[in-house]
């Protein structure tokens, strides 16, 4: 029972703190405040597999919740937030996002920490020759360890720093390296975003990204490997959802 009322408080402390955009101007000032940032801040992205994560793991939780600014991803999210009463918002998905963010830090020193060979070196290449060409840029695989990614951080001084090492790996690492670098430097937990660029994994194409349901082009490249986290990982957010929405109801009910 303690195990259930834990993970249903830690959805409703997430979903609280995650940053819902309604309009163009606040996305756009959003998109301003991320890419000026006065200390190290760090960006992150809640789907339904990361709320499945929060639900089994205490630690990940406070990794993605003390993130600085949380945006919601996909239309998993979309669902547990109609059964809330909530309006979703853009879906401002980090494949999409940090694109726009990359051109924007085109000029300033770039880090790209995740993956590995050769999807990491034409990762850099890709973003290198058509997102910021102007940029110096710093790389590592995504299998070291902490320290690691601090020194080169602490050398090269990137004013943004992209992981993609998956979660709850990135969001650890994300949380680390804001509390030891000394220099204004946005941290962005993107997932799959450098294999996405490297050529590892495709994307979907734009009907089914647009419909909400490019989970299932990626279930189809990789069956065996997103299975569990897909087929499921979602009935089991579904069930999380449902019981949540009874939850709020019987409590707003309790309130009449």
């Amino acid at each position: 029972m303690k195990s259930s009322v834990n993970w249903k408080i830690r959805w409703r402390k997430l979903i609280d703190k995650t940053n819902i955009i309604h309009t163009q101007d606040s996305k756009q000032e959003l998109l301003q405040k991320l890419c000026n940032p006065e200390e190290p801040e760090v960006l992150s992205f809640v789907n339904a597999h990361a709320m499945n994560l929060i639900a089994e793991s205490e630690s990940f939780f406070e990794s993605i919740y003390t993130s600085d600014t949380i945006l919601r991803d996909g239309s998993g999210i979309v669902i547990l937030l109609n059964q809330l009463n909530i309006l979703p918002g853009f879906n401002l998905n980090g494949t999409d996002l940090i694109p726009v963010l990359v051109k924007v830090f085109n000029g300033r020193p770039i880090a790209l920490f995740g993956t590995q060979t050769p999807y990491l070196e034409e990762g850099v290449k890709f973003v290198k020759g058509d997102l910021a060409p102007k940029s110096d840029f710093f790389y590592a695989n995504g299998f070291l360890d902490n320290d690691d990614y601090m020194s080169l951080s602490y050398k090269f001084r990137p004013a943004l720093i992209i992981l993609g090492m998956g979660m709850p790996r990135q969001e650890e690492v994300a949380i680390y390296l804001r509390s030891k670098i000394t220099h204004p430097c946005l941290i962005i937990c993107g997932g799959a975003i450098i294999d996405f660029w490297g050529g590892k994994t495709s994307r979907a194409p734009l009907w089914m990204r647009e419909n909400g349901i490019e989970w299932l082009y990626r279930l189809q490249m990789e069956p065996r490997r997103l299975f569990r986290r897909y087929v499921i990982g979602n009935i089991i957010f579904l069930f999380r959802v449902l019981v949540l929405s009874i939850s709020k109801r019987n409590l707003d009910r309790n309130y009449l």
